[in-house]
């Protein structure tokens, strides 16, 4: 940057620099949005060019159209599978953070405790299921427990890993500084696990609505679930491909915005200190 005739002025490689960061902010946004939009034409035309029938591929036009008539019925049950989605979430934190801190205060709890976290993340929901169904008589409860069991490993995963990540050189100084192991934890473990933690929660918070749909589409088989996914299912027998199309849509938006949200929470928490939020605001 000079100064000529009394003004800043910056030199070529500040501008040319300063230029890619603003064709990257607008870029961020405005890419994505004209490939969503080039991508909906090009769905529009395929549905026009070969004579689809709206009952095999309906055009975006009609999807949006039975969005709006079927509103009722499509976002009260979006509500359902809202609910089991937030609560199988709280439910993963909770149990999720408080596993981890158990595992980071003893190696032997870690050591004994731990495979079974990860037998419950690689069985499928899918085969879990009809053991849950013979088990738990309340439905509500049937879908929660699914899928928190999805949303459930993520969160104790990455909080483990980041309680198990301190820097050895601060906890020999909080040792020698006299501090009990409650006060290592609460002082430098919990935040310098929080960066994993989040990111568990990102991830997690995908995965709850993702178990909730599922759990929704194994119960949906014998009518009893009222979720999104029996709306699914429901017009799939009917051969009603525009309300279906419109409940994905739900769950596709859904899954968006809990992201997006999660994301700024993550944001608004490390943006003063941790690194990888620093380097946004640059």
């Amino acid at each position: 940057m000079t100064v000529i005739d009394g003004t800043l002025k910056l030199d070529p490689e500040e501008a040319r620099r300063v230029c890619q960061e603003r064709l990257e902010r607008i870029g961020r946004w405005v890419l994505p949005l004209a490939i969503m939009v080039l991508a909906i034409w090009l769905w529009d035309r395929i549905c026009v060019w070969n004579e689809i029938p709206q009952y095999i591929l309906p055009r975006p036009g009609v999807v949006l159209t039975t969005l709006y008539n079927d509103a009722g019925l499509l976002f009260s049950a979006l509500l359902v599978t809202l609910r089991i989605t937030f609560l199988s979430l709280l439910l993963a934190v909770v149990g999720g953070v408080g596993l981890a801190v158990l595992f980071a205060q003893s190696k032997w709890v870690e050591m004994s405790f731990f495979p079974f976290a990860i037998v419950l993340q690689v069985t499928p929901i899918v085969a879990i299921f009809p053991l849950i169904n013979i088990y738990v008589d309340n439905q509500t409860t049937k879908l929660l427990l699914c899928a928190w069991i999805v949303a459930f490993f993520p969160i104790l995963s990455n909080t483990t890993l980041g309680l198990n990540s301190v820097d050895r050189n601060l906890r020999d100084l909080f040792k020698l500084n006299g501090a009990t192991r409650w006060q290592q934890l609460r002082y430098l473990r919990l935040p310098a696990a929080m960066p994993y933690f989040l990111g568990g929660l990102k991830i997690a918070g995908g995965l709850s609505l993702i178990g909730a749909v599922v759990a929704e589409f194994v119960a949906g088989a014998t009518g009893q679930s009222s979720g999104l996914a029996s709306r699914i299912i429901e017009a799939g027998y009917r051969l009603n491909a525009p309300r279906l199309f419109a409940a994905l849509f739900l769950i596709s938006l859904t899954g968006i915005l809990i992201f997006l949200v999660l994301s700024l929470i993550s944001h608004l928490i490390l943006r003063r200190w941790h690194e990888s939020a620093l380097k946004q605001e640059r």
